[in-house]
């Protein structure tokens, strides 16, 4: 699995909208196949990392919401 993200592209979840509670994203390595979450308030503290078919069965799975 790819752990080196320090060239991706965060994005702010939409569901943090104005809240102090926020996560971000990036998609990470060829074609996206991995991707990272952290804490936005602090970009340089640890990353959580998935494999694209665990992200995915994250999203379907509802529990997020």
């Amino acid at each position: 699995m790819i752990t080196d993200h320090s060239n991706a592209r965060w994005f702010k979840s939409s569901r943090s909208a104005d809240a102090n509670e926020c996560v971000e994203i990036a998609f990470i390595g060829e074609a996206a196949r991995v991707v990272g979450v952290r804490d936005s308030k602090d970009p340089s503290g640890p990353v959580l990392v998935f494999s694209g078919e665990q992200w995915d069965r994250f999203l379907g799975s509802g529990i997020w919401r």
